[in-house]
């Protein structure tokens, strides 16, 4: 009996048993983060190409639609009509509903502050005080949702909206006026 009991040839293994989910969890979170990152990464880029975008568009159509279609091929990827012959985003990871974009009008004043803010179709015209100074921005903002390989949620989750992944966001602007 003393013998069993100095007998450690089965240690490692058992060790090994016991760390070795520890490791594999370890292991597929990382690639999850990496996954979940690497897709914020590849939106961040398409709304600050979006907005590069803005001195490239063309009477041929709205400046906001031009962004939402840059925002998507530079995701999605590009391809020719061979009908058309026009290049056209390929289907994908992105929609033209994942765009959002958004005009901003701030009123500044002659002491330099923001007197006035308005959005949307209200950012049209001018400023109520005609001595303010007007500024417009244009802003990109790319929302897509990441699911993740294995489904483990932490406290950041909510799925009360539907939606089975996190939202991932990304947004450029830039001053126009």
């Amino acid at each position: 009996m003393r013998k069993l009991l100095k007998d450690d040839g089965g240690a490692a293994i058992i060790e090994l048993a016991l760390i070795a989910p520890v490791f594999a969890l370890m292991t597929i979170g990382i690639v999850d983060i990496s996954n979940a990152y690497n897709r914020k990464l590849i939106l961040e880029q398409a709304a600050q190409r979006a907005i590069e975008k803005i001195q490239q568009t063309t009477q041929d159509q709205e400046v906001a639609d031009a962004l939402k279609i840059e925002a998507v091929c530079q995701v999605n990827g590009a391809q020719i009509n061979e009908e058309t012959g026009k290049e056209e985003c390929k289907p994908g990871l992105l929609t033209l509903d994942d765009v959002v974009v958004e005009d901003r009008l701030e009123c500044i004043g002659t002491d330099g502050s923001i007197k006035e803010t308005r959005t949307g179709d209200a950012s049209e015209g001018a400023c109520t005080d005609a001595a303010d100074t007007p500024t417009r921005y244009k802003s990109v903002q790319v929302t897509n949702v990441y699911e993740p390989m294995f489904p483990v949620h932490f406290a950041a989750f909510d799925s009360s909206d539907g939606v089975n992944g996190y939202k991932i966001t990304a947004t450029a602007g830039m001053r126009t006026q």
